[in-house]
């Protein structure tokens, strides 16, 4: 076993996470990195394979919450949590899924910002897996390529369909289209409601987190000050 999958190891045994324990942690918001945590060998099973495997696991679950499973109304529910989960809310976790994209030339000679606001986006809390649901405003300056519209909504979608943290997921997005658009002039803002906030814990159903990415030439103020008020209009 490598070092490294020996001290997660440990760390997961001990609940510890930089430094605190699973209990000291509690609530908080933790952004363990860019990447969603994967296992090595999270895609060797099918699709198929994983919504047997689910299915069966949370009719568990159900069983010992004490959940009547010969009931007509719950015993397809093991079934309905599965395929949910690996073809709907989490179908982000499989690289297949990832949207093929297509680059245009930027024929018109187009040179300001591009911006698509108020992209709604549904994902869950990798803490609690618990909805997180919001708009995704994106922004970026053609390097001499351009994007269809539509696919700057699934970019957003397919990293939103993952156990996510909203720092993450921001990053993601953001990293992805600079990527694929080869510029550096990209900026993402998510402003979210997080269910684990509002439904449970603290209770709180008036508050919203908003995170950024800003790189390139939205690193300068007049251009950040001109993002918002186009996503003020």
């Amino acid at each position: 076993m490598k070092q490294q999958e020996i001290m997660l190891n440990t760390l997961i045994d001990d609940h510890i996470l930089n430094g605190f324990s699973e209990k000291e942690i509690g609530d908080d918001h933790l952004f363990s990195g860019l990447e969603t945590p994967m296992k090595l060998n999270a895609h060797e099973l099918s699709d198929e394979e994983k919504k047997e495997k689910i299915s069966g696991l949370f009719a568990q679950i159900m069983d010992v919450m004490g959940l009547d499973l010969t009931n007509d109304s719950l015993k397809g529910t093991p079934n309905r949590v599965a395929k949910m989960y690996i073809d709907e809310i989490f179908s982000g976790l499989n690289p297949a899924n990832k949207p093929k994209i297509s680059l245009f030339d930027n024929s018109y000679k187009y040179n300001q910002m591009l911006v698509e606001k108020n992209i709604t986006f549904y994902s869950n809390c990798e803490h609690h897996f618990v909805p997180i649901i919001g708009k995704a405003h994106v922004a970026y300056v053609s390097s001499g390529k351009v994007i269809g519209i539509s696919k700057i909504n699934r970019i957003v979608q397919y990293y939103a369909k993952r156990p996510q943290v909203q720092e993450r997921l921001t990053n993601q997005i953001a990293i992805e289209l600079k990527s694929i658009l080869n510029t550096e002039d990209i900026a993402v803002i998510i402003d979210a409601k997080h269910l684990c906030v509002s439904s449970r814990g603290i209770k709180d159903d008036t508050s919203a987190t908003v995170t950024s990415y800003y790189s390139g030439v939205f690193n300068q103020p007049h251009k950040i000050i001109e993002l918002q008020n186009y996503l003020n209009q």
